[in-house]
């Protein structure tokens, strides 16, 4: 008899143990690197993902070359959000391995003032040079951060014959989520941004894009290592799916073309 009850417990237990095992995870922290660009729509998402999973999810938002460079010194990194060109890079010199890319969708470089205010044409190059000229702040990420936008600003200045003038106005911000605040919450008169940051931070503060001369167009994209825990396997399918897909191109990532 006694030995029929500890067999029928250590039944137990292992049926137990397989269910468990089967359950989806719980209490897992998942660590995402993401360039700022995607910042409102992550957020959401994130939150969501959040209340009904159980687990834990922590964003490092910052410019796509230092979101980069900080997921590839973090070796609890899951996931990594960025531009496409410094994922390919970072693949074909070896410092991103065993991991798979997936296009989430597109920006472009554009001009940002004050919400309210009036709208300067920077659809030639010689506007945008009358508009940066006239302005008095002009806030832009920066360059050293490993900011895209901020790297082509400059080009755009030089090109325009303004660098100088410019340069002695401009505040250098951390990354596009900090231009955007100079410019909605302190009144600068035009930020240099990503398309998806200007509208998530105010849709009236649009003054338009880059003319075509001087445009940059921007992919971004996820990376993730092959092997998965299951809460950044649930991330990504969220990220992916028809619903996360919508809400990145409500806020401004224009969705990658059909195939």
């Amino acid at each position: 008899m006694k030995t029929s009850m500890v067999g029928a417990m250590v039944l137990v237990s292992a049926l137990a143990a397989g269910i468990a095992s089967a359950q989806p995870a719980r209490g897992e922290t998942v660590k995402i690197y993401a360039a700022a660009a995607v910042k409102t729509p992550l957020t959401h998402i994130i939150a969501g993902y959040e209340k009904t999973s159980g687990n834990t999810v922590t964003v490092v938002y910052d410019t796509a070359g230092a979101t980069e460079q900080k997921f590839r010194a973090d070796p609890d990194a899951a996931l990594l959000i960025t531009t496409a060109p410094l994922i390919r890079n970072a693949e074909s010199a070896g410092a991103l391995k065993d991991g798979t890319t997936i296009l989430l969708g597109g920006t472009v470089a554009a001009v940002a003032v004050p919400p309210g205010s009036k709208k300067p044409d920077v659809s030639t190059p010689g506007k945008l040079k009358a508009a940066l000229l006239a302005a008095k702040r002009v806030a832009f990420s920066d360059p050293a951060r490993g900011a895209t936008v901020g790297t082509h600003f400059i080009k755009v200045i030089e090109t325009l014959g303004i660098k100088d003038e410019v340069l002695k106005k401009a505040t250098l911000a951390r990354d596009g989520v900090e231009t955007l605040r100079l410019v909605v919450e302190e009144g600068v008169d035009i930020g240099v941004s990503q398309s998806s940051e200007i509208l998530q931070a105010h849709p009236d503060a649009m003054a338009g894009p880059f003319p075509k001369e001087l445009a940059l167009a921007t992919d971004f994209s996820l990376w993730h290592r092959k092997a998965m825990s299951s809460g950044t396997k649930d991330i990504v399918g969220l990220l992916t799916g028809p619903a996360g897909r919508e809400k990145l191109a409500a806020e401004g990532l224009l969705p990658p073309p059909a195939r």
